[in-house]
């Protein structure tokens, strides 16, 4: 994740006193890949997950701005050059606000580079596993499921953008697939995590052997990314 990360803060083309937000910062990692790019710029990493925010300020230190936001709320004193984000738009529904508070914080002329899971992500690993939501003991844990992504088209995401005030976006997808170091873990934690957190500790690791026997090996994780380049 952390490469893809470092594939999108390279088309920003930066010159290093740039004042860039990291829409999604995670535990800090692309932050501080972006902090080494601005030797005379500023940051602010914002993440809606307060735990999150808190694994950043352990990693990048006490100087660096760091805030809890929800993006669709965002509101900075400032308007911005840049925007950063990676792997955070799919978790958030609706994106016609989200772009519309992006280009509010941008000034006119503001670029934003951007990558999420996009239209077909994990589409081939998430029809492995789902047959198991109905089996029990996991159905009653799923009879209200409902996916918490969304992954968009890069048509629909154009169109939206430009509807939100950017005077040009240009979006694509890019096939990712990915063998992970740790399957399990990674799939337990992060392309399953929302699965997971929803059943009882007692039934968690249970779920995650029949997930493994399901998806078999190698174990890939169809990722297809959605990036996003535009101007305001």
């Amino acid at each position: 994740m952390e490469a893809l990360g470092r594939e999108v803060l390279a088309r920003l083309d930066l010159t290093g006193d740039e004042f860039v937000l990291d829409a999604g910062c995670g535990s800090g990692r692309i932050t501080e890949a972006l902090l080494e790019q601005l030797p005379r710029g500023r940051v602010i990493g914002v993440d809606q997950s307060a735990s999150m925010v808190d694994a950043a300020r352990q990693r990048l230190g006490p100087g660096v701005d760091l805030r809890v936001i929800d993006l669709l709320e965002l509101e900075l004193e400032e308007p911005l050059d840049a925007i950063l984000s990676t792997a955070t738009f799919h978790w958030i529904s609706d994106h016609d606000l989200l772009f519309r508070r992006l280009r509010a914080a941008l000034r006119s002329g503001g670029r934003i580079a951007a990558q999420c899971g996009g239209e077909g992500n994990i589409t081939i690993l998430r029809g492995k596993v789902a047959p198991l939501l109905s089996l029990e003991p996991y159905a009653e844990h799923f009879e209200d499921w409902r996916p918490p992504w969304n992954y968009a088209s890069p048509d629909d995401t154009r169109e939206r953008l430009l509807a939100a005030g950017f005077g040009s976006a240009r979006c694509w997808l890019t096939p990712a697939p990915r063998e992970p170091e740790h399957p399990r873990e990674f799939l337990s934690t992060i392309v399953l995590g929302p699965h997971v957190q929803r059943l009882p500790e007692g039934l968690r690791e249970r779920f995650m052997d029949d997930v493994m026997r399901e998806i078999g090996t190698p174990v890939v994780v169809d990722y297809v990314r959605l990036n996003i380049d535009a101007v305001a």
